[in-house]
This record gives C-alpha cells, sequence and structure tokens, in this order.
C-alpha cells in the first residue's frame, strides 16, 4: 500500500494537470500563432496542417521528456470496449552508436496498430492487418506514470485500410458535429449569429464495488467473468439502508484519495466520491466537459479504479451486477448541449426569449428519445446490463422520460391551447415574448427513471458500470440531431419565427409525450400502461441490436454521415458476438467451478456428516438431525451434477450455432435458463455446508469485509 498523500504538502492547485497537455500547457509552450491556428482545428474550422503538427510534436515531446516519458502510444477506442495502446520509444540511433530523442508531426498525426486482431465484424479480415490512429486534437495527451515508468498517451481514433471506423470514438466525433450542425441552424434561425459550434457535455457517474483481493483471487468467477455466477445472500443486505452516503472506511477512504490524485495529475476532475446503497459499493463522479474528452476521462477512471484498488489489496469491479441481491452498478450519463459562447440550451433561464429556446431544445430531445427507443435501448444492452435493469435502482427496460409535473404542466398546456397558472397564481401566456420565468430545479428527482430531466441536463441512468460512454453518446447526439434538422427546417422557412417556435413545440409534444412518464418505473402498472401507449419494452439485449440494421436506422447514420451500413453492420455481428462469448465464458466457469470445488466440497462434506451421524447412531446418541442435512446436502449435490451436465449439453449446442443472432438466442433462452437452474441448486447447499468447509469465499465475506 502507498504512503497516504498529504495534500497539506502537496496542495491539489500544484497537482492538477501536471500530467495532462491540455491547452493551458500548450499555451506556454507553443508559438503564438501554432497555438491559434491549433484551437482554429479543435473547433472545426481549419484542417491541421503537417507543419502545425510537426511544431505540437516537438514542444509535446519535450514537456514528455522532462517528465521522464521514454515511450509514447497512440491510445485508442477499439469496439471492445476498453482501450488499446501500442508503445514506441522515441529514441532514434545515430550513425556512431548514439540516440536521439525523436518525435515528429507525421507520428504525432498517424499511428499504424494492428486492425485484424481487434473485434471488426467483417470489416477487417484476419490477413488484412492494416489500420490507422489518427490524432483527436480536441482531447489533451496525458502520460501515464507507474513504477516501470512514464508514457505520454495521445488520444485517437482507429480506423481500417479502407476508411472503416473500427473504434467507439470516430462515430462519437462524427455525431458531435451532426448535432452541432443542426443545432447551428436552429440557433440561427431564433437569430442568434454569434455561437459558432454547439458543444454536447456530459458528466458521468461511476459505481463500483471492491473486494479484498485475497478473497477475489479465490473467486474464479469474480477473476474470469467479473461477477460472481455462485453465491447466496448473508442474513444481512441492503435492507438497513446503513451503507448509502455513510461515513467511509479508513482503508476506502485511502483508496479515494489515491484514486483523486491520480485522476488529477491527467485533468480528469474527479469532484464527488461516497458509499453507495449496496454493501462495499461506492461512486465517483467527475465535472462536466466536452463529451469525447469525457469519453476518454471515463476510461481512464476504470482503468485509475482497478490499478490503484490493487495497490491497496483490494480489487474493483466495474460489472453491472457482480453480486445477485443487492443493487447492481450503472453509470449515470448526465447529457447537456452548450454553444461555445457559454449558454446551455437545457437551462430553463429567467428570460423569455431563453425559455423559448429552452423548450424547443427540450421539446427535441423528448421527441428523440420516443422516436429513437429502441437504438438508445441498445446502447445500454450488455449482457451484464440484462442482470442489472429494472430493480434495485437500476431503471427498467422501458425508455421514458421523466419531466416532472410542473415541466409536464407547461407543455401540456401548450399543446391544449389553455393557460397554465404558475405557483404565483399568475397564468402563463403561449406567446413566446411572455413565457415564464422557469425555475432551475423544475422536477423532483426520479431514481426509476431512464432518462430524466434534472434541471439543466438530462440522465441517461440506463449505462451500464463497465461501458464505454462512447456509444450512448452517439446514439444520443444523432437522433437530438436528426429532430433537430427537422425543427430547423420548419423555422427556416416560417416567417413567423414566434408562431413557427409554439407549433414545432405544440407539434411535437402531442406526439410524442406518451414517452413521459413521472411514477415508478418499477410498477406493473407501468409496464401494462407503457404497453398501452405503445412503448417498447426490450428486456433482453440481444432483442435490441437488431435496429442497428433497419433501413430507418441505416437511413440515419447514413443521413447524418456518422457510420456506414456496412460499419452497422459490423457493429450488429460483433455485439451479438460479445454477447454470447460473456455468457459462454461464464457458463464455462460455473462447470469448471461445480466440477473443481463445489462438488467434491458438498460431497465430502455430506460425508463427514454421515459417518458422524453413523458414529453417534453407534453409541446410541441422537444422530437424525446428521442424517438429515447429510440427505439434504447429498440429494442436493446429485441435482447439481446433474443440472451441470445439463448445462454442458446446452452450451455445446449454442456453441456450434454458426448465425450469430440464432447463436446468441440459443445463449439467452437455453444457457442462461439452465445456468439459473445450477445456481439455485449450488447456492440452496452453501446453506447447509459449514463455512470452513466451503471452498470459496461467500457473501458474507466479499460484502462486509474490508
Amino acid at each position: 500500500m502507498n504512503k497516504a498523500i498529504d495534500f497539506s504538502e502537496t496542495p491539489v492547485t500544484s497537482v492538477y494537470g501536471v500530467n495532462s497537455f491540455s491547452n493551458a500547457v500548450m499555451r506556454e509552450r507553443l508559438p503564438k500563432n501554432v497555438y491559434k491556428e491549433l484551437l482554429e482545428v479543435q473547433a472545426g474550422e481549419k484542417e491541421l496542417s503537417l507543419e502545425v503538427a510537426e511544431v505540437v510534436a516537438g514542444a509535446m515531446k519535450d514537456w514528455a521528456l522532462e517528465k521522464g516519458a521514454t515511450h509514447y502510444t497512440h491510445w485508442f477506442h477499439p469496439l471492445t470496449g476498453l482501450t488499446a495502446e501500442k508503445h514506441d520509444s522515441f529514441i532514434s540511433p545515430t550513425p556512431d552508436g548514439k540516440i536521439l530523442m525523436e518525435f515528429s508531426g507525421k507520428e504525432l498525426i498517424k499511428g499504424e496498430p494492428d486492425a485484424s486482431s481487434f473485434p471488426s465484424g467483417g470489416l477487417r479480415a484476419t490477413f488484412e492487418a492494416r489500420g490507422y490512429t489518427a490524432w483527436d486534437t480536441t482531447s489533451p495527451a496525458f502520460l501515464k506514470q507507474d513504477p516501470t515508468g512514464t508514457t505520454l498517451c495521445i488520444p485517437t481514433a482507429f480506423i481500417g485500410y479502407y476508411g472503416h471506423a473500427l473504434d467507439k470514438k470516430v462515430p462519437l466525433l462524427r455525431s458531435m458535429d451532426a448535432l452541432s450542425v443542426q443545432a447551428l441552424r436552429v440557433l440561427r434561425a431564433l437569430g442568434n449569429e454569434t455561437s459558432r459550434r454547439v458543444i454536447t457535455t456530459v458528466g458521468p457517474e461511476q459505481e463500483y464495488f471492491l473486494v479484498d483481493s485475497e478473497y477475489f483471487a479465490r473467486r474464479p468467477d469474480l477473476m474470469l467473468t467479473g461477477r460472481t455466477v455462485f453465491g447466496s445472500m448473508p442474513a444481512k443486505g441492503q435492507e438497513m439502508e446503513d451503507h448509502y452516503f455513510g461515513a467511509i472506511k479508513e482503508r476506502v477512504a485511502a483508496f479515494m484519495r489515491e484514486v483523486n490524485y491520480e485522476l488529477w495529475k491527467v485533468g480528469v476532475s474527479a469532484k464527488t466520491q461516497h458509499n453507495e446503497v449496496a454493501p462495499n459499493q461506492f461512486e465517483l463522479a467527475p465535472i462536466f466537459t466536452t463529451t469525447n474528452v469525457a469519453v476518454d476521462g471515463n476510461q481512464l477512471v476504470m482503468e485509475t479504479l482497478q490499478k490503484v484498488a490493487r495497490r491497496h489489496g483490494l480489487e474493483a469491479l466495474l460489472h453491472e451486477k457482480p453480486f445477485a441481491g443487492v443493487n447492481g452498478s450503472g453509470k449515470h450519463n448526465n447529457w447537456s448541449m452548450a454553444t461555445d459562447d457559454g449558454y446551455n440550451l437545457l437551462e430553463p433561464g429567467e428570460n423569455p426569449e431563453s425559455n423559448a429556446r429552452f423548450l424547443l431544445f427540450m421539446t427535441a430531445v423528448v421527441e428523440a428519445v420516443d422516436r429513437y427507443a429502441v437504438l438508445i435501448r441498445s446502447a445500454a444492452a450488455t449482457a451484464g446490463n440484462d442482470h442489472r435493469l429494472g430493480a434495485n435502482e437500476a431503471p427498467p427496460a422501458i425508455i421514458s422520460v421523466f419531466l416532472g409535473s410542473q415541466l409536464c404542466g407547461i407543455l401540456d398546456a401548450i399543446v391544449e391551447g389553455r393557460a397554465q397558472s404558475q405557483s404565483n397564481g399568475d397564468k402563463i401566456k403561449l406567446g413566446v415574448t411572455s413565457l415564464p420565468s422557469l425555475p432551475r430545479d423544475l422536477s423532483d428527482r426520479n431514481r426509476t427513471s431512464p432518462f430524466a430531466f434534472t434541471g439543466n441536463k438530462f440522465e441517461f441512468r440506463m449505462v451500464g458500470s463497465s461501458q464505454s460512454i462512447a456509444t450512448p453518446n452517439t446514439y444520443l447526439n444523432l437522433a437530438v440531431a436528426q429532430v433537430l434538422s427537422e425543427f430547423a427546417d420548419a423555422l427556416e422557412k416560417s416567417a413567423d419565427k414566434t408562431a413557427a417556435i409554439q407549433s414545432i413545440v405544440k407539434d411535437s409534444y402531442s406526439k410524442h409525450r406518451r414517452v413521459t412518464f413521472n411514477g415508478n418505473g418499477y410498477s406493473e402498472e407501468w409496464v401494462k400502461e407503457a404497453e398501452r401507449r405503445g412503448l417498447p419494452n426490450i428486456r433482453a439485449s440481444i432483442d435490441s441490436f437488431g435496429i442497428l440494421i433497419q433501413p430507418e436506422t441505416v437511413s440515419l447514420f447514413e443521413g447524418h454521415k456518422v457510420l456506414s451500413k456496412a460499419e452497422l453492420e459490423s457493429r450488429y455481428h460483433i455485439y451479438l458476438e460479445k454477447y454470447s462469448k460473456q455468457v459462454n465464458i461464464e457458463a464455462g466457469v460455473m462447470i469448471d467451478m461445480v466440477r473443481r470445488s463445489i462438488f467434491p466440497a458438498a460431497t465430502a462434506f455430506a460425508g463427514a456428516l454421515a459417518r458422524e451421524s453413523a458414529s453417534l447412531a453407534a453409541i446410541g446418541a441422537v444422530s437424525s438431525p446428521q442424517e438429515k442435512r447429510a440427505k439434504r446436502i447429498a440429494e442436493l449435490t446429485s441435482e447439481i451434477y446433474e443440472e451441470s451436465e445439463k448445462l454442458e449439453k446446452v452450451l455445446s449446442e449454442a456453441q456450434e450455432i454458426e448465425d450469430a443472432f440464432t447463436q446468441a438466442k440459443a445463449y439467452r433462452d437455453k444457457v442462461t435458463v439452465q445456468m439459473s437452474a445450477l445456481r439455485s441448486r449450488v447456492d440452496a447447499v452453501e446453506k447447509l455446508v459449514s463455512k470452513d468447509a466451503w471452498p470459496l469465499p461467500t457473501y458474507e465475506d466479499l460484502l462486509f469485509r474490508l
């Protein structure tokens, strides 16, 4: 464990951003004309020239070398959902046997990792290895430091030889551009001539569990799948509600302190930390920033949580449902839109003009979520999230929007052509110049809503804790961009903007208010009501992936130049295969654990009880409790053997299926069902075997010992 960090000796202000090649650092190290041109490149107003890249590369290299770096890497987001890096040293040999430390503009702009070894969904064949990484100028380079050395990491996009997007960043950046273009059209139609760009911003909350490394190492399921495939709940779970926001244990506080230190050094603005609802569950949240930077930052958050945890004898679990019976972990994606000159387009505002703008953009989001609900649902579709959605503060699989009663009342009044009373008794008129002054907190919070308005942003609560937030934000950006493009068409054709705004809001909300719901998302009444409204309820991830290859989806993505048909088809296959592979691993781990540890341990304990019963009977003592317990364990052990054999059979059958969807369906409908049957027997026998005879750390160990 590292020595505790003393921020009185090392103030946060002297630490923050020291390992980030931020705009502030570039402003100090670059010539003024180069820095000015780079800002124009970042704003999308100019293309990056090799001359500017050469100057930036030199400054970046000098900065990195001063801090002890020996290597650099293009750091990118392949379709694994993780990050990837290939390290190259700065050294360049000279003829006299010495070296120079070099880093060119070409090396900064472009790298060439192997593209055939990452998921490509058919875009790349095994023998077609060439791929390229391209510098993302808008996301700061940073240094990774550990006891083995220092590496300069350059955030990049990843494409194939023929220009296909092989990562999560390329479509994200394209979707951000698409939304900016359409949002600016709307703003121009409203008379805004100053804003040059609309930026989507995100603040992703990260939930996670911590367990002791010793227990983790004795759980093959945790090591190989990230979750416990077996485990019975102890007498106490989270029902006492004593962990949420409780006092943070010293061991955890020391871990959190070092996590903050590491994140602050690379410029990730970790802000909030606290105990979450489940035992040994926690949350970290950063300050909002531009979406692609937030995506990079969240990947660093996940990596840092796991890296620092190991230094403290802990393991950070990022799986959506590592423990059955308690809360799962999500990644609440707090999303908004802002102009480059400082206007949050989802801020209600204090004057009529901004209120009109707010209602227009907010209505666009509501319509986008309703029209593209299945696409947005697919953005949070993983095998892990299937275990989480629908209970324990995770939203249900039905996509709905929470706006709160006040905002819904205003919009309903607009649709129905009636006046709406304010809290002070005044009537709200419907003309744009007399819209009400709206308070910032227009609503309470609804923890069961998948998509909730929370004052000046929307919180997409469905995203899973282990996911990259790139895909959810890509889909959300794109859906809103499409609706805004239609709003812009109407506004640009209208001579009376006031009447056009009112007409757009009224027409849009009247068609799409079915998606708004302010009640309990867990109730059976809502399930029935959602069905009556025609809202999709897609409980299983694999049922949402098909939306990616539907003609209307292809048209949407191609229309805004975010992904081509071939790129969408590749992702459809990748996501299906990933689902199948994950379930395949979990089922295999189950079978191995049963055969190698659980079955032998349960059998041995039943035998010991039987021998103890016989010994007691031999001396005339009461032996029936031992006999009954031994018999019950033996019965369950026999069932465990039979259910594991059945699991092996359906697993083998699923593995032989070639069609990706048919295979994924077999894993869901047959393999996971059989996994549940096996688990129920194992969890039952765990409660009958003594703790010292049980071969695995229990939930009591994992959830209550730190």
